[in-house]
């Protein structure tokens, strides 16, 4: 009862955290792309969506919390969705949205760490779009 507890309050705090950084950071794009360890966050952009995602080492696996917002003017950035997942090392989970917006997550040997792997596709699209 108590971990259920605290995962649950550590997903509240990271949604708290994602939209005080979204208030705060103003146009920045700041990213995290990992590899992580355990409880520490990956933070992705990908066009006008975010995502904030940690994990937990459970079993051997990683247990993935991720909290996914629309952070455009028109968004309702207030919003959000949270996506939990379990994945065996080695296995992937897509985090799709419209538009071929994808994030891919890894989970790494013995649950040591998890990434992002198509972290090149989501830096081009940021940077092709703070061009324009």
């Amino acid at each position: 009862m108590l971990r259920t507890f605290l995962s649950i309050a550590a997903a509240s705090a990271l949604t708290v955290l994602a939209a005080t950084h979204l208030a705060s950071a103003g146009e920045s794009n700041r990213a995290n792309l990992g590899p992580v360890g355990p409880n520490e966050p990956i933070l992705a952009t990908v066009g006008t969506t975010r995502m904030v995602a940690y994990y937990e080492r459970t079993n051997g696996n990683c247990a993935v919390n991720a909290v996914v917002f629309d952070s455009s003017p028109n968004g309702g950035g207030d919003a959000s969705a949270r996506v939990r997942v379990a994945l065996h090392p080695g296995e992937l989970f897509h985090l799709e949205g419209v538009k071929d917006a994808h994030v891919v997550l890894a989970c790494g040997p013995d649950a040591k760490l998890l990434t992002v792997l198509n972290r090149g596709e989501i830096l081009t699209k940021s940077a092709s779009k703070a061009l324009y």
